[in-house]
This record gives structure tokens, sequence and C-alpha cells, in this order.
């Protein structure tokens, strides 16, 4: 998610033993429910996480991953990857974690080793589609 500034609208994770990633930045989201698409499920999730609705139409489909699953070794894992803009951070409220909201004009040197495994590849892969120059994780 990104906010009406081009900041990155992120995840802090309580750090609660029992939760996949306790305490590390993660992405909004998660996994299908039934018959839904991968687009149903990032509209629910982000609706269920965030107390506020984004229409899905508003989301951008610009990632697929599938391959080695970041959990299970020796599984895979395939995600689709979507991007939604201009949210206003006052208008949410977070249900699960704290909001971490990140400049990405400013320094991201130490927020590579606090990130879940997702949102490493995520941001990475939408830094390289939006020529981001200097932004590696």
């Amino acid at each position: 998610m990104i906010d009406c500034f081009g900041r990155f609208l992120l995840q802090q994770r309580d750090n609660i033993p029992g939760i996949l990633y306790p305490g590390k930045v993660a992405l909004f989201g998660g996994h299908r429910e039934g018959n839904e698409t991968f687009l149903e499920c990032a509209a629910r999730e982000l609706h269920e996480e965030l107390s506020y609705f984004i229409a899905p139409e508003r989301f951008e489909h610009f990632f697929s991953y599938q391959g080695p699953d970041w959990d299970q070794s020796g599984a895979t894992l395939h995600g689709e990857f979507f991007v939604v803009r201009d949210i206003p951070p006052d208008q949410i409220t977070v249900t699960e974690g704290t909001l971490l909201i990140i400049d990405p004009n400013a320094g991201l040197d130490d927020l590579h080793a606090k990130l879940a495994p997702s949102a490493a590849c995520a941001l990475n892969a939408y830094a390289a589609k939006e020529g981001m120059i200097g932004f590696e994780l």
C-alpha cells in the first residue's frame, strides 16, 4: 500500500510467539479462503486488517511469485502481489500489529533485516519495476 504522499504503508507485526514472523515488518494481506481469487483475498484481507474498504478495481496487479516456500522447507508457494495507491493513513485503523510508514526516499538500509520474506521480495520487485535507483534491500 502506498499513501497519498508516496510512502509505503507496512505492517509492524506483533511480537507474539506462534504467529508467522513475530516482530517483523510485513505487508498487509493473507491467505485465500475457499474459492476466492487472489484479488478478492487482497480486498478482504486489507478490509479486515485496516478497517478501511478499498474497492477491488483500485488494486493494481504487479508481481507474481512462484517458487520455494519461505516457511516450509521443500514446499512451493504461489502468491500474487498488488499495489493500491492514495490510501489516507489517517483513515485506517490497523487491527493486527501496528502501522509503519516508510518514506522510500529516506535511508532504507536498516529495514532489510526487519522484513518478512514476502515483504522483502515484494518491495524489491516494486523498486525494480518503478526504477527506484539506489533502492536495494
